[in-house]
């Protein structure tokens, strides 16, 4: 059975509420064959990344910045990771009060730099998510999950 992991920093309502949507349609009941394991991104492991077939990441844009338990995570995981994990498939979603640029920025560098490939676009909302916005965040969960089915 392939593993999706979801790696997230959800401190807010805004953040919780893509989380779900993301959540909702990564264990869509039509996505058969996947495991979805979530974890918060300061108890996520080396070990939890290495198991998995693809990844989830969520982040609020913090400063200008991906959250800094998003980058901790990435710090964790980077080198015992790096040759490993090269090509998997991954999607992130980004929430900001009014800029999300520099969060994708980072996330894309790191990403690229782990050789990561994106299996879906990325979600970007700043404001309050709307209707269209969670449903943009369901279809990144459940295309990246679908993606993991043999």
């Amino acid at each position: 059975m392939a593993t999706l992991l979801i790696v997230h920093h959800t401190p807010s309502p805004n953040c919780q509420a893509m989380f779900e949507a993301v959540v909702s349609g990564a264990t869509h009941p039509e996505i058969e064959g996947v495991r979805v394991v979530r974890r918060a991104a300061l108890a996520a492991t080396a070990s939890d990344v290495l198991a998995a077939d693809g990844y989830l990441l969520g982040t609020p844009a913090n400063l200008g910045y991906m959250s800094g338990a998003l980058k901790h995570f990435f710090d964790q995981i980077y080198y015992p990771c790096l040759d490993t994990t090269r090509g998997r498939p991954f999607g992130y979603y980004v929430h900001g009060g009014n800029d999300v640029t520099g969060a994708v920025r980072g996330i894309e560098a790191i990403t690229t730099g782990l050789g990561w490939r994106r299996a879906a676009e990325p979600v970007r909302v700043t404001g309050e998510p709307g209707k269209a916005d969670l449903e943009a965040c369901w279809e990144l969960g459940a295309t990246t999950a679908a993606g993991l089915m043999d």
